[in-house]
């Protein structure tokens, strides 16, 4: 149960974080007139930002153990 506890403020904190990454005073920081290949420099943050928090989302899915409910008994009791 500790591990799920710790996993899920992992997620928590991942939200948090992605959240701010988002806030307009740090994406106007992006927002030079600079493009590299061609493509603006705050699409380049803005996908990248998306990428990361959905990778973080994947891993720590994929490590959080299953929920399984309680067995219930046959109705013999």
């Amino acid at each position: 149960m500790a591990e799920r506890h710790k996993l899920e403020t992992g997620m928590l904190v991942l939200a948090a974080f992605g959240a701010l990454l988002f806030l307009p005073p740090l994406v106007y920081v992006f927002n030079q007139n600079v493009s590299h290949f061609g493509v603006p420099q705050i699409v380049i943050y803005l996908f990248a930002v998306w990428a990361v928090l959905i990778a973080g989302t994947a891993v720590l899915t994929h490590y959080m153990p299953r929920h399984r409910p309680p067995e219930q008994g046959d109705g013999s009791d």
